[in-house]
C-alpha cells in the first residue's frame, strides 16, 4: 500500500537523494541485507536507503518528535467521522509546516526552506548498469541465481532484477545491487554473507 504514495510523492516532487526508516515492513526483510520490493524499487530510483539501528528511535529523533506532536493535536481524541479526522490532519500539517517557527531551522518555518527536488522521476525505470568486468546474474523468481554448477538463493526481493558480481580476491566476489554491496559469496562453499 506504500508504494503508490511513494511514487505519487516521487512524481509530484522529484526524488530525494536518501530516505530514512526503521527496520519494519514495508522498508525492511529478514533477507540479505534486510531487502524488501520497495527499497530495491528506491536503489533504481538511486535513492539511498538509511536504516536505523534496530530498537534505535532517538537515531530518528526529529521523526519521532514529529510523530508526538501529531498524535497529540491531531489524533487524541480520534474524530468521529473520516472527514472530520482528514480536517483535523490538514490544520496540523498547516501549522506544522507553515506557521509554526522551528528551532532546528533558525526560528523559520519549513516552508520557507523547502524545495522541490531537482531530481525527476524517471519514465522508464533504468536498468542497474554495471562495470563491463562485472558478471551480471538475473534474479529468478525463486530469489536465486546460478553460479557455476550452483543455484544460489539471495533474496526474493530482487527477483527480475540483475545484480552485479565483482571478484575481490581469488574466489571471494563482492554482489552488488546498482551501486549497493549487498552481499559477499565466497566460492570456495559457495556461501553468501552481508
Amino acid at each position: 500500500m506504500a508504494w503508490p504514495i511513494f511514487e505519487w510523492a516521487f512524481r509530484e516532487y522529484g526524488l530525494p537523494r536518501a530516505l530514512r526508516t526503521d527496520n519494519g515492513v514495508p522498508f525492511a526483510t529478514t533477507s540479505i541485507h534486510g531487502l524488501s520490493r520497495l527499497n530495491v524499487w528506491w536503489m533504481r530510483l538511486g535513492i539511498q536507503h538509511q536504516r536505523i539501528t534496530l530498537a534505535t528511535p532517538s537515531e530518528n529523533g526529529a521523526h519521532e518528535r514529529m510523530h508526538r506532536t501529531l498524535k497529540r493535536r491531531a489524533i487524541r481524541p480520534a474524530r468521529a467521522t473520516l472527514g472530520a479526522q482528514q480536517r483535523a490532519f490538514n490544520a496540523f500539517r498547516a501549522e506544522y509546516n507553515d506557521e509554526r517557527p522551528h528551532e532546528s531551522l533558525g526560528m523559520e518555518t519549513p516552508a520557507s526552506r523547502y524545495q522541490p527536488s531537482p531530481r525527476p522521476y524517471p519514465e522508464p525505470l533504468p536498468e542497474p548498469e554495471y562495470p563491463g568486468h562485472y558478471l551480471v546474474k538475473k534474479i529468478t523468481t525463486g530469489g536465486t541465481f546460478r553460479f557455476g554448477t550452483r543455484v544460489l538463493y539471495l533474496a526474493n526481493a530482487l527477483t527480475g532484477e540483475l545484480v552485479g558480481l565483482d571478484e575481490v580476491d581469488d574466489g571471494v566476489w563482492y554482489l552488488y545491487f546498482t551501486t549497493v554491496l549487498i552481499a559477499t559469496l565466497d566460492e570456495r562453499d559457495y556461501s553468501i554473507r552481508e
